[in-house]
């Protein structure tokens, strides 16, 4: 009844829905209305377009300034758009004739709205004039970390710099949805390493942000200021005490070299001291700092690379993991070191990629850590839950599986039978044949179970010779007619062991839930008080623990 008024009442909604399109709905005349026909948002405004001129405090300190000259012939009277890029810290300042821009990669507010990822601007010079741009930067404190200037037409010019910040916003992108992911695996588990993974990927993101000025972006959410160098050696010294030992263990260093532990935990908290102390240098040790990181994080991922290789040489294929997570680090560490342009060009966006990839593949080893712990653990509740020698589920699994069973039938008001079974005699069987025939009974017997019930039917060992069926959904009638038949082909299955004077019999005592009235134990209690009754009168049968009892069972 119920599925046929859910019926009816569907096609009821269905019926009203048709009926409300069909209706000729009146058009409207008025004029377009904000709220209805459209939505505005925001307000007029007479704030002016952001701009910020240079002043002497803004280019105080060691500065660098090159000039973009113009071609032979001069420039050609079109708007030439020039953005620059890969600017650490401090401003940066683009002049041309008598416009002048400087802007902090940390404040998207003082730029030019045209550019996004780097410090830019358009200018018309008169035809065959060869006034230069002039562009001027805070010194690096890295050797080859200089910045990129890209000169050409507004519009590939910026569509070039709009390329970068989606590169730049995708890494930062997926490096979030990875610590979300592992934030919600630690919810379920409760396993601290995804912990530790969150916060070396919240750290990370931190050092992209700075790196790529995306903390700046669209307005500063990060107190970076004039300070943009200090933070960003501060974080890089913080993602080195993270990423160096977690790429040593992804590359199998722990299993290597068990006693490594100390080194790491030294590597860390060294880090992590230097990421501390950093804010509190002078500017003139900083590029001892810078130096120091280059150093510690090209050893690092050396040792990185040979203990993997070492342990993949020796069948580690966890290794695997590792080696991926460090090939695109040793590819832009080959490349900076044959100073190859397209790493100056887009170094940002390589250091960037190249960390997203380490994430990814150490999340992928923690999902297959998680995947090992679960895989033990269900082998432990295998071994905990089934019978060693028949392989069938033992006492607890098989109650447990009763006690389900018993609440599915309490919802759908189905029958559920259950049907316990002892093998006569069995103590006699193992005192004439042995032990080793009397395990070979047992397993004969819990395979000619299993192979005869349904799908939905369970199998269990109860303990010694008692195995106990549960058959959900079956009449009583019907389960003992199949109770019957499972008893004689215990017999025939035990016959094919063929030992000589072995003759195997089997009494089952029977009994139906009743809804209301029985809870698991009293349901147990009467199959087996059936079952005693069969043995009573005398073995190799079925009784049935739903009728009156005829004599008191044994």
């Amino acid at each position: 009844m119920g599925g046929r008024q859910g019926w009816y009442g569907t096609g009821a909604v269905v019926a009203v829905l048709l009926a409300w399109l069909a209706m000729a709905w009146p058009l409207q005349a008025a004029a377009p209305a904000s709220g209805r026909d459209y939505l505005l948002v925001g307000g007029a405004t007479d704030e002016p377009t952001p701009h910020r001129a240079c002043t002497p405090q803004m280019l105080s300190g060691p500065r660098q300034q090159v000039e973009v000259p113009a071609p032979a012939e001069g420039w050609s009277g079109q708007p030439q758009a020039l953005d620059v890029f890969n600017v650490f810290s401090g401003e940066v300042r683009v002049q041309h004739g008598d416009r002048e821009i400087c802007g902090d990669m940390h404040d998207a507010r003082t730029r030019d709205s045209r550019f996004r990822a780097g410090i830019g601007l358009v200018a018309v010079p008169p035809a065959g004039s060869h006034a230069p741009f002039l562009v001027s930067w805070q010194t690096p404190l890295k050797a080859r970390w200089v910045p990129t200037l890209r000169l050409g037409a507004p519009s590939p010019v910026q569509q070039n710099d709009t390329a970068r910040l989606l590169v730049r916003a995708a890494c930062i992108a997926v490096a979030i949805a990875l610590a979300l992911s592992s934030l919600m695996a630690f919810l379920t588990t409760r396993d601290r390493s995804f912990l530790v993974y969150i916060a070396g990927t919240t750290v990370l993101v931190l050092w992209q942000a700075i790196l790529g000025g995306l903390s700046g972006y669209p307005e500063p959410w990060l107190p970076v200021g004039e300070h943009g160098a200090k933070w960003l050696l501060s974080l890089t010294a913080a993602s080195q005490a993270l990423v160096l030992p977690a790429l040593w263990r992804l590359n199998g260093g722990d299993r290597v070299l068990p006693r490594s532990r100390p080194v790491q935990l030294a590597v860390l908290w060294a880090g992590l001291g230097l990421a501390v102390l950093v804010p509190w240098l002078r500017w003139d040790h900083l590029a001892w700092v810078a130096q120091g990181l280059q150093v510690s994080y090209l050893l690092g991922c050396g040792l990185a690379l040979l203990v993997g290789v070492w342990a993949r040489a020796r069948g580690d294929r966890w290794a695997q993991a590792g080696l991926a997570a460090l090939a695109p680090m040793l590819v832009l560490i080959i490349a900076d070191a044959c100073g190859a342009e397209w790493l100056m060009e887009y170094r940002v966006e390589a250091l960037q990629l190249a960390v997203t990839w380490l994430l990814m593949m150490a999340a992928y080893a923690l999902n297959q850590r998680l995947g090992r712990l679960r895989q033990q653990r269900d082998e432990l509740r295998h071994l905990a839950e089934t019978d060693g020698l028949t392989g069938l589920p033992n006492r607890r699994a098989g109650l447990q599986q009763l006690a389900r069973h018993l609440e599915r039938v309490d919802r759908e008001r189905g029958p559920l039978v259950i049907g316990f079974l002892d093998i006569d005699l069995f103590k006699d069987i193992n005192d004439r044949h042995g032990h080793a025939v009397g395990d070979q009974v047992l397993v004969a017997v819990a395979r000619a179970l299993r192979t005869a019930v349904r799908s939905q039917d369970e199998v269990v060992r109860m303990g010694g010779e008692e195995f106990l069926l549960l058959m959900p959904g079956m009449p009583r009638e019907a389960a003992s007619a199949r109770l019957d038949r499972l008893r004689q082909r215990i017999t025939e299955a035990c016959q094919a062991l063929q030992v000589p004077g072995l003759e195997v019999t089997a009494s089952i005592g029977l009994a139906q839930w009743r809804p209301g009235e029985d809870d698991l134990a009293a349901l147990l209690r009467r199959a087996d008080h059936a079952m005693s009754a069969a043995m009573s009168a005398g073995r190799n049968r079925v009784f049935d623990g739903e009728v009156p009892v005829p004599f008191a069972p044994a």
